[in-house]
């Protein structure tokens, strides 16, 4: 019996029956690979470890660039 891996996306909880990379739990989500960076637990995590799979308990904030001044 596999254990459902729970994680928060941007204030939200979801719950994945399988492992999946951190690109793969993004593309599930609908969220953009393109022009966002990421941060778990409020460090950065680099676009290099994407393809590492996502942990338990994880937050994950996605943030993407805004212009203006």
């Amino acid at each position: 019996m596999t254990i459902p891996i729970g994680v928060t996306v941007n204030g939200a909880d979801h719950e994945f029956a399988e492992p999946l990379s951190v690109r793969e739990m993004l593309a599930r989500l609908e969220l953009p690979c393109q022009g966002v960076a990421l941060a778990v637990d409020g460090a950065v995590f680099p676009k290099s470890r994407w393809d590492e799979p996502v942990g338990r308990g994880w937050t994950v904030e996605v943030l993407t660039a805004v212009q203006g001044g």
